[in-house]
Parts: structure tokens; C-alpha cells; sequence
């Protein structure tokens, strides 16, 4: 798919960043916070500073800066000098879907998947709110669990946090009919990011999609998956268990993991066809990369094919 390999950052992210101890940070406010202003300190420091204007709300001080636009708080907490940018700007809409279903409870050598998507989907929360954008949730699993419209008030983050922390359910994935779902909720443009594994059939995700796309909605989809679910190192027979449906099978990787690499590579080769046919941007996300990534994957993602995330100010600049 053409763009969906984004370029990595050149920069060297601390190694923290993806470290067990941040996972284990609590409550989950917090942890978004902590790779939030991790990933702003190593973004400032990086070449890709210039290029990001678009997401930043800050800029370093120059000599000479109107002193009326610093951010004496930010000064405070950080003793580093910051200008604000965009005063005058409308806001993005974003809605974040997040698949809490049985599947995403994997994780064969690392924690389990859901654990990196709902502290994706937090951290992409709060970073957009530093932003002053709009920001709402869908989780789903067989069915729709959660729907917080997309607001930016005080408090708003807490509830789309507490909804993200609900466990994983559900004997299926309702990945389509949430797609669906979503598409006949939200009435004006924005961004719709999918954060999911995107394990279930393709049928009718031509449909979803296109729904979306119709009604002015850009995507953008993480698809979270453990590098075992990729890979399929195993070389003993061992019984799996269907995480969704609860069904054991003994399997002889001998025999077997030459047929589901395949049958993996194709669903992966279907999905990306599907994702560049309706312009939707496919960042491919294993578990066994610096979450801090996200967030920079997340703004080339928008700024590909020069959307600039929909900003507009009220003086018509880009």
C-alpha cells in the first residue's frame, strides 16, 4: 500500500518510554501523561520539530518573542520557555474507536495487546487535548461497549479514561457494524482513529469504510498485534485456545505455520487494499515498539497527502 510504511523517526526515543514500568503506571491519566510529555521533550530535541508545527502547541522561546504569548505555567512546571501557537483556531473532531474484545487479551513473551491499545488510545486522547481538539471514544467488542462524544471541557478525559479501562469481552469482534455504528453517529468532518487487530473478516469492511469516508470522516488505523500473531515462532505442539470463542486446538507448528503465515500475509495484503482504496492511513503497530512511536506515526499519518489534521485559522492560514 502506497504510505502505509511510514518513515521512522530518525531521533532515538528514550528507552522508558516502552519500558514495563510505564505500562504499570496508575491510573491511566497519568501514564498518558508521562509518554505525552516524554514524547513532546524528545520531539523538541529531534530534527522533526519543523515539521510537526502543525500538531505543536509550542514552539521554543527566541529573543524578541512577544513575552504576552509564553506559557508562564508550562515555565514553571518545566523551566523551559515555550511560545503558544494557534490561538485562534477551530478545532479537530476526533473520535477514537478501540477494540476491547477477547482477542486483544494476547500477548505470548509481552503484556497483553489491549494494554498497549487503551494506553495508544489515552495517550492520543490527551496529546489531542492539549491541542484544545475535540475528542471522543467507541469501544467495542462483539457489540458497542462505550460512546463518549467528542468534547473538550474539563473532565472529559477522565470518562473517556474510565471507559477505556473496562476489561475485554465479547465471543466476536463487532469490528464492521462499530465502523458502521460510528459513521451514523458523527454528523460533522473529522478524523476517526481505529486502534485494533483487526482479527475478523474483511467481508463488509469495504462498506464501513466508504461509509465513513462519505460523510467527510478521515481514518487513520493502528492495528496492534503481538509479534507472535505475525511471526509464529512456535516450534512445539501445544494446544491454542480461541481467546474469543474459548475452543482448544492442538497444533503441530510443523505442519501448520507454513499455511497461517500465508493465510496471515493475505489478510494483511486485503486490508491494506482495502485501506488505500478509501484513503484511510494503515499504521501497522506491534507490541514490541516504544509506544511513544504512536504519536509520532500518528502525525505523519495526518500530514501525508497534506491534510495538516483539517487546521484552519481565522485568518485563513494552513
Amino acid at each position: 500500500m502506497r504510505g502505509s510504511h511510514l518513515a521512522r523517526p530518525r531521533t532515538r526515543w528514550p528507552d522508558w518510554v516502552d519500558s514495563d514500568a510505564v505500562l504499570a503506571i496508575e491510573p491511566l491519566e497519568l501514564r498518558a501523561r508521562v509518554i505525552v510529555e516524554g514524547f513532546l521533550s524528545g520531539l523538541h530535541r529531534s530534527p522533526y520539530h519543523g515539521f510537526s508545527v502543525e500538531f505543536s502547541e509550542y514552539r521554543p522561546y527566541s529573543p524578541g518573542d512577544d513575552l504576552r504569548y509564553l506559557d508562564w505555567k508550562l515555565l514553571a512546571r518545566t523551566d523551559r520557555r515555550y511560545i503558544k501557537r494557534f490561538e485562534d483556531e477551530t478545532n479537530v473532531r476526533c473520535h477514537l474507536l478501540v477494540d476491547l474484545s477477547r482477542s486483544m487479551a494476547f500477548g505470548a513473551e509481552r503484556r497483553p495487546k489491549v494494554e498497549y491499545a487503551i494506553t495508544l488510545a489515552a495517550t492520543l486522547a490527551r496529546f489531542l487535548s492539549m491541542q484544545r481538539d475535540a475528542v471522543g471514544l467507541l469501544t467495542f467488542a462483539e457489540d458497542v461497549l462505550d460512546f463518549v462524544p467528542a468534547r473538550h471541557r474539563p473532565g472529559h478525559l477522565l470518562r473517556l479514561f474510565v471507559a477505556l479501562e473496562r476489561a475485554t469481552s465479547g465471543s466476536a469482534t463487532g469490528l464492521v457494524a462499530s465502523l458502521e455504528r460510528i459513521a451514523s453517529l458523527v454528523r460533522r468532518r473529522g478524523v476517526v482513529v481505529l486502534v485494533s487487530d483487526v482479527l475478523a473478516p474483511l467481508a463488509g469492511l469495504d462498506v464501513a469504510l466508504g461509509a465513513l469516508r462519505a460523510r467527510g470522516q478521515d481514518v487513520v488505523v493502528f492495528r496492534v498485534l503481538d509479534p507472535a500473531e505475525i511471526d509464529f515462532p512456535f516450534d512445539r505442539a501445544a494446544t491454542f485456545e480461541d481467546l474469543e470463542s474459548g475452543r482448544s486446538l492442538y497444533v503441530d507448528p510443523v505442519h501448520v505455520g507454513r499455511s497461517y503465515r500465508e493465510a496471515f500475509r493475505a489478510h494483511e495484503r486485503g486490508l491494506a487494499a482495502l485501506a488505500a482504496e478509501h484513503g484511510a492511513d494503515l499504521v501497522p503497530w506491534r507490541t514490541d515498539r516504544p509506544l511513544v512511536e504512536c504519536l509520532f506515526e500518528y502525525l505523519q499519518a495526518r500530514l501525508r497527502r497534506g491534510r495538516s489534521v483539517l487546521r484552519r485559522t481565522a485568518r485563513g492560514r494552513r
